[in-house]
């Protein structure tokens, strides 16, 4: 690698300031106890973030009623069930505020709730699984793509019905294999049947009734043509989800927060040449009055032209804290493995 040009290596905003006061302004106006989680669209619910909201919460008492915000493109979803028991452990009840998108494994976040309220722009989505195994196709930057069980039971489904019309009396699967393992394929309908299960233990922590949680589950995972079609309070009520309409004045509140919350995920890449960058991120934010946690990436890439695909050099990425206490603001490594 030839020797980079001296340059400003540029950083994405830090907001605590600005954040807190709509974090305050907020918490007084529903007289309860509020917490925000946020992901950038390159960030995702994942393990370290229990332990983000571990630290979060550590500094409250048992709550009679928490409200928490999500802005969330989904992640793991046995995270989301971590993360809903932990808040379990400091709350009896749980309210959680969407204002905007909450798919995919943010969904099922929310499904831990006692009640989800939503704004005009929100929405939930279908929590059908797509996973990327060590299997997986590549794509045309020699990358793993991510296999979802709707597209391989809509190929199969397909063939059914062109050979119930005489047309192909072939075995799919032997075309299908050629592309798709057969492990990723077996792999993808445990991942379905994982999904449900999740849903289902999810909502036993406020849901008594197991065949409503089961068919709200089911329905979430299969009966959607496409795993991001959104579902709106109108339709989420219409499976059974207890939803209510959220407030303007605390829907612009919250919209305001996301705002600053985008401005600090914002990319920020130092183009070193046309085969090395440095990129700096803010993926995932925690926040509560007097805590934000957040993970930034902080790391080089490098596009290696053998293996066609870029790999990451100088990694320093990591979680960081901000916490105010006796009028001063401490800034710390919040270290997560």
């Amino acid at each position: 690698m030839t020797d980079r040009p001296k340059l400003t290596i540029k950083a994405p905003p830090v907001l605590f300031s600005a954040t807190q006061k709509i974090v305050r302004r907020i918490q007084q106006r529903l007289q309860i106890p509020f917490l925000s989680y946020w992901n950038s669209p390159d960030g995702s619910i994942c393990q370290n973030d229990v332990v983000g909201f571990y630290e979060i919460l550590r500094g409250l008492s048992r709550q009679k009623r928490i409200a928490l915000f999500v802005k969330s493109d989904g992640g793991s979803g046995q995270a989301s069930l971590r993360i809903v028991h932990l808040l379990r452990q400091f709350t009896d009840k749980l309210s959680v505020l969407v204002p905007l998108n909450c798919i995919s494994a943010g969904t099922m976040l929310a499904l831990g709730a006692d009640e989800i309220l939503m704004g005009p722009m929100a929405y939930l989505s279908a929590v059908d699984t797509s996973i990327r195994h060590d299997l997986s196709p590549v794509d045309v930057d020699n990358s793993r793509v991510l296999v979802s069980q709707d597209e391989l039971t809509r190929v199969v489904n397909l063939w059914r019905r062109e050979r119930a019309r005489g047309q192909d009396a072939t075995n799919p699967y032997h075309a299908l294999y050629s592309y798709v393992h057969p492990l990723v394929v077996g792999a993808v309908d445990r991942a379905s049947s994982l999904s449900i299960k999740l849903c289902e233990e999810i909502m036993s922590y406020h849901m008594p009734d197991k065949k409503q949680a089961l068919h709200i589950a089911r329905t979430l995972n299969s009966a959607y043509p496409s795993h991001a079609y959104p579902i709106t309070l109108k339709e989420a009520r219409r499976i059974g989800l207890k939803v209510h309409t959220l407030e303007p004045q605390l829907n612009e509140l919250l919209i305001e927060l996301n705002e600053l919350y985008s401005e600090m995920g914002q990319q920020a890449v130092t183009d070193f040449d046309e085969e090395n960058n440095h990129h700096n991120e803010i993926l995932n934010i925690l926040e509560r009055t007097n805590v934000q946690i957040y993970y930034q990436t902080d790391k080089d890439w490098h596009y290696r032209k053998e293996d066609r695909r870029w790999v990451s050099l100088n990694d320093k990425s990591s979680w960081r804290k901000i916490e105010r206490s006796g009028g001063r603001t401490r800034k710390s490594i919040f270290h997560i493995r």
